[in-house]
């Protein structure tokens, strides 16, 4: 069997490697091949392209033509049901796969999701803001988008929030590849909550994971796509009250559920 693993905005395949492998082989054990692929403009995907190119269809097209690479190159059957695992941004590229039946989704994690049927909501606009702070002064702007309210804004309700923020100045090429902060925000996850009540329809099994006091992600849109998919909802502490108690609660959580789903 096989699990994909979708990093968040900004990240790379390590991030959701880090945070899932125990979780997955304590679940299914050691022999599960676990796919991380880096999103185009991240980690190992040096390419940047053109903003169409950040579209929510695109960059699951994308991953799901790496996916069944990565299980062709293990000489694995591409055909045989999948895991996946997204956190934020790969949530909602998660969700794309289910919902277009890019990959022969059975289980699907939905981590933090911050992603709607809004183009660019309110918990995603500091995004594009840092991209193009980005763009016009590299990642010396930092102490300018300190400056700015909508950052202040995410601070002042959750400051591991806000620190998160400015991570996107430190990562690798960042200036180069601002165009992913500025487009992908635009993105709609789905079209309205109708489309997320097919998923199970088609057989496949849900849980969504969200945190209190998290701005960029909030818990009222983890509720949300928790119903629309008549899933199973677990609800982390803060990052703010101790990311490590946060992780290892994310990790039994995950472990839980597909354990008893997996059996």
């Amino acid at each position: 069997m096989t699990t994909v693993v979708l990093h968040g905005l900004g990240a790379d395949r390590r991030q959701p490697i880090d945070l899932f492998t125990p979780a997955v082989h304590a679940a299914i054990g050691a022999g599960e091949l676990i796919i991380a692929p880096d999103i185009r403009a991240h980690g190992g995907y040096l390419s940047v392209g053109e903003p169409d190119d950040f579209r929510l269809d695109r960059l699951a097209d994308d991953v799901a033509t790496s996916v069944r690479e990565s299980i062709a190159d293990t000489g694995g059957d591409a055909s045989a049901p999948l895991t996946v695992i997204g956190i934020s941004l790969g949530a909602a590229i998660a969700l794309r796969l289910a919902l277009d039946e890019l990959l022969p989704i059975e289980h699907a994690v939905f981590v933090r999701p911050s992603f709607s049927d809004q183009s660019l909501p309110d918990n995603l606009r500091a995004f594009p803001v840092i991209g193009q702070i980005l763009a016009d002064a590299g990642p010396a702007g930092v102490e300018e988008f300190r400056e700015r309210a909508v950052f202040q804004r995410v601070a002042a309700v959750s400051p591991a929030g806000g620190r998160g923020l400015l991570t996107q100045f430190a990562a690798p090429d960042a200036a180069r590849r601002a165009m992913r902060l500025v487009e992908i925000p635009r993105n709609r996850a789905f079209t309205a909550d109708a489309e997320l009540a097919g998923l199970a329809g088609r057989g496949v099994r849900s849980l969504v994971i969200g945190a209190r006091r998290d701005p960029v992600h909030p818990y009222e849109l983890a509720e949300r796509w928790a119903a629309g998919l008549d899933a199973p909802l677990v609800e982390l502490p803060p990052r703010d009250d101790g990311l490590n108690v946060q992780t290892a609660l994310l990790r039994e959580g995950v472990a839980r559920w597909l354990q008893h789903t997996r059996a």
